[in-house]
């Protein structure tokens, strides 16, 4: 799941899994990358997760979810603004979704902020590079529609490490937010920017 930052990327992850369990915040949120495994359960079964580094623990709470990605990322960089490319490991069960496995990786941005190395913005981007360059690897490049999707970083690095477009998704966020006089089915339908598959449209939770 690759976006700019603040483009609408753990949204939908949330939406997918149909619970609200990863931080949220201004800025960089997601600074190691979450690989998230579904597991499809029988009908009735409660919900909880899992993480790789708790193999005895339980959480039948979303919201202790939600803490235990914060913690466990705070043990890795420190309550800081910098990223590492240690991965945190989180299986959800639950009878509500399906049997996948999506990686929320750290948004890419174009600057570096007050506390965070000189060096950040290649940093995430060859993070980034380093997962989706793979052959093996389907791309959900999340655009939000608030913004020209032209200087869409998800796009653009997808066309690079991925010229075909066979393994590239596009994702339009934030239909609510668009700005009088622009046209979602522009994007949508492939006029503003054609892609190999149908481009996706949500509109996420405020």
């Amino acid at each position: 799941v690759v976006g700019g930052q603040s483009s609408g990327k753990s949204s939908v992850l949330e939406s997918i899994v149909g619970r609200d369990f990863l931080p949220r915040g201004s800025g960089i949120v997601t600074r190691r990358p979450l690989v998230l495994q579904l597991h499809k359960t029988d009908e009735g079964q409660q919900e909880y997760g899992e993480f790789l580094h708790a193999p005895r623990k339980r959480f039948n709470d979303f919201a202790g979810i939600r803490k235990e990605i914060q913690d466990e990322t705070d043990r890795i960089t420190g309550k800081s603004k910098h990223i590492s490319n240690i991965p945190i490991h989180l299986s959800i069960y639950s009878p509500n979704v399906v049997n996948l496995t999506l990686i929320d990786l750290p948004g890419l941005t174009k600057v570096a902020v007050e506390g965070q190395p000189d060096s950040i913005v290649e940093d995430i981007e060859n993070m980034v590079r380093s997962y989706v360059e793979k052959p093996n690897c389907i791309i959900l490049a999340i655009s939000p529609a608030n913004q020209d999707i032209a200087t869409s970083d998800a796009i653009k690095l997808g066309r690079e490490v991925d010229p075909s477009g066979e393994r590239t998704f596009g994702v339009l966020t934030k239909l609510d937010l668009m700005d009088k006089g622009t046209n979602a089915l522009d994007v949508i339908e492939g006029r503003a920017y054609r892609l190999q598959h149908p481009w996706v449209g949500i509109v996420n939770r405020s």
